[in-house]
């Protein structure tokens, strides 16, 4: 029911025990196999253009409590935690105190004059997205925006399969009622096309506007 994660898990345990032994090369591919999910996670939860550094940071926090995590095959669900704790440090620091649900004008209002329309657009949505409960938007987040497939974030996460399907069905149905509603009121600028292909649009304009 779960064969396939097994082998990412052992290669997990291989490289977290290679890397407490000082092997930089070994944590350097746990970072390779594991930014994605980070970045995902923190986006969302914090403003984009702080993302890229609170990455770096995570892993620089992460390298020195490596003798902490007693089951090595469990990277992935420990860097998860140190993730969202990192964010909420974030929180804390800078004294945000709307910090995970900022409503849309809020967000709208962090925009550069300079953003083209479908920065905009893809901002809008990405603050739609961080309107949702917890679960479904960093599994939404790390879906739409970081391309990973379901069993990936399941096998990443530490969440089950079903756990998956489950948060990106429902926050799927959620994020569709709020573009539907920003749609009707003429918020997002679409045009009288209909909402048929607008998942692979959304998607589209999310993953561009958070790719280097």
């Amino acid at each position: 029911m779960t064969s396939a994660p097994a082998p990412e898990t052992a290669a997990d345990s291989l490289l977290v025990l290679a890397a407490r032994e000082g092997d930089r090369a070994s944590f350097g591919m746990l970072y390779a196999r594991y930014a994605r999910m980070v970045h995902g996670i923190l986006l969302a939860r914090v403003p984009a253009s702080d993302v890229d550094d609170l990455v770096q940071d995570v892993f620089l926090r992460a390298l020195p409590r490596l003798c902490d995590l007693r089951d090595a095959a469990r990277f992935g669900p420990w860097i998860a935690a140190i993730t969202r704790n990192r964010a909420n440090d974030y929180y804390r620091q800078t004294r945000a105190v709307a910090a995970v649900t900022e409503s849309l004008p809020e967000d709208e209002a962090e925009l550069p004059a300079s953003n083209t329309a479908p920065d905009a657009q893809a901002a809008i949505i990405l603050a739609f997205v961080r309107s949702l409960p917890d679960a479904y938007r960093e599994t939404l987040i790390l879906r739409l925006v970081e391309g990973m497939t379901g069993p990936e974030i399941a096998a990443r996460t530490g969440l089950t399969p079903g756990s998956v399907r489950v948060n990106l069905h429902r926050g799927m149905q959620q994020l569709r009622e709020k573009l539907n509603q920003a749609s009707s009121s003429g918020a997002m600028g679409h045009d009288s096309c209909g909402s048929k292909n607008s998942g692979a649009q959304e998607k589209d304009l999310l993953r561009r506007r958070n790719e280097p």
